[in-house]
């Protein structure tokens, strides 16, 4: 059963449950393609392939997989094509892990092999301050070492090589989430970079996903584009945070908004973490 191969921040590991309940019935995925523009960690795309949606292992599902973070993307073509390499440089890299190996490792930002950045990145993410992604305005990974005595997640083998073969029929591109294209009765995913709960920058951080915020009219482009794509008949899930600014911006009469609750353990302050609400907004339910 393959699963996130990386941390993410608002991962949806923890909301399966929810979106498993709420996938759009009509939609068939044996003749239908899957699309998640905001790919990330993919937990929702692993929960489908791994066979909880069709309840069998014996065929995977099309999909189109995506992102604007470019080493992301990186990884995931390693992780689809070079497994065993990969593991092969990320127990290398579990052998080393030291504190001064840590931003040795950091500093290396312009690595030209692509097997070299899969490792760096996987490495980074499961060494780093509580998995975040964060990068600075030159585009530089910038999050300290975390406190992890067990460096055993560093090298997840079995996860890895199935992960590899759960993408084996998938295409995975680094593009803008408005640059995808499905057809009717597809089934497009929308996570983005959610709207901040809190208008302070320990919430705004989370949104440096890439070279750049994502902004609210980052926001209103993507309600645009979803109804676009309702209107051309395909299938369309948004995840967003349940803020006043992004029932406004669905308020309108192609989409049903539900409320959900999702557990959030990355906060500088303890008694602000716990469970989050947050909405999905779909154009079938």
């Amino acid at each position: 059963m393959a699963h996130p191969f990386v941390k993410w921040v608002g991962g949806k590991r923890a909301l399966m449950s929810e979106l498993m309940a709420h996938l759009p019935p009509q939609f068939d995925p044996q003749v239908n393609s899957y699309y998640e523009p905001f790919l990330g960690g993919g937990a929702l795309f692993f929960a489908l392939q791994s066979g909880q949606w069709h309840k069998t292992s014996s065929w995977l599902i099309k999909a189109n997989l995506s992102d604007t973070n470019l080493p992301l993307i990186i990884t995931y073509q390693v992780v689809k094509q070079q497994p065993q390499n990969l593991i092969t440089r990320l127990k290398e890299h579990q052998a080393n892990h030291s504190l001064e190996y840590y931003y040795q490792i950091r500093n290396h930002h312009d690595l030209n092999s692509d097997l070299e950045i899969a490792a760096r990145f996987i490495y980074l993410n499961k060494t780093c301050y509580n998995g975040l992604y964060r990068v600075n305005n030159q585009g530089r990974f910038n999050v300290p070492i975390g406190r992890y005595k067990d460096t055993s997640a560093i090298v997840q083998t079995e996860n890895i090589l199935a992960c590899s073969q759960a993408l084996n029929v998938t295409s995975l591109d680094h593009q803008e989430f408005n640059q995808i294209k499905p057809k009717a009765g597809d089934f497009v995913y929308f996570d983005p970079p959610y709207h901040p709960l809190e208008q302070e920058a320990s919430a705004k951080s989370f949104t440096k996903y890439a070279k750049l915020d994502f902004t609210q009219k980052d926001q209103e482009a993507l309600r645009d584009f979803a109804i676009e794509l309702h209107q051309n008949g395909i299938y369309v899930m948004i995840s967003n945070s349940d803020t006043q600014f992004i029932r406004d911006l669905y308020d309108t009469e192609f989409f049903k908004i539900k409320p959900v609750f999702a557990p959030r353990f990355i906060n500088s302050k303890a008694n602000k973490r716990g469970k989050v609400g947050e909405i999905l907004i779909c154009n079938y339910l």
